[in-house]
């Protein structure tokens, strides 16, 4: 019988099995708590003490993708859009440019991010384990390791579903913990 919730992390694994298994059930909640909506749901604000969005968190979380897994864990460019940024002068770019992109180039943008995160942690692991070390370094210049960098994503993960829980209930009343069995994501179009 085939998994109808391929998101769940597995009941009994390794550590590397537990810790990628909760990034991407935290990273398909979240997709699916963004899932559907047009251009006016990404860039609503709903909640009145924050400028927050969804849109703004798809975008986010697509640069956290290519920098923590591109630039961090490996020492490669994370790409464009993110590359020309310059994030002294302009640390809220990904939040405050959303809403010029439409829900598909959102969409797309992150979903991309995520598979490329994916293949290249994948690849990591196939070459060793999470104690192998990272491009980043810290204070006293010791490498981070791939370990460290897969729980700060789940860390980012954690933080951004649950304002995204907030706005999308806000926003039309979708709540809930998981996806329905068998949920794929859509983009642009209200669900």
């Amino acid at each position: 019988m085939t998994d109808a919730r391929p998101w769940e992390p597995p009941f009994a694994g390794t550590e590397t099995e537990q810790l990628l298994g909760a990034l991407d059930r935290l990273r398909t909640t979240f997709r699916w708590k963004a899932d559907g909506l047009d251009a006016a749901g990404l860039a609503a604000a709903p909640v009145p003490t924050s400028t927050l969005t969804i849109g703004g968190l798809l975008q986010h979380l697509a640069a956290v993708e290519a920098t923590h897994v591109l630039w961090k864990m490996f020492g490669e460019s994370p790409g464009e859009p993110w590359a020309s940024v310059d994030w002294e002068a302009d640390p809220d770019w990904e939040f405050r440019t959303a809403a010029d992109h439409s829900p598909a180039e959102l969409y797309a943008r992150y979903d991309g991010a995520v598979a490329r995160s994916r293949a290249r942690v994948a690849q990591a692991l196939a070459a060793g384990d999470l104690d192998q070390r990272a491009h980043l370094t810290g204070p006293d210049d010791e490498p981070a390791s791939l370990r460290r960098l897969v729980c700060d994503l789940i860390e980012e993960y954690g933080r951004h579903t649950g304002h995204a829980d907030l706005l999308r209930e806000a926003l039309d009343g979708r709540v809930g913990e998981d996806p329905p069995p068998h949920w794929k994501p859509t983009t642009g179009e209200p669900s």
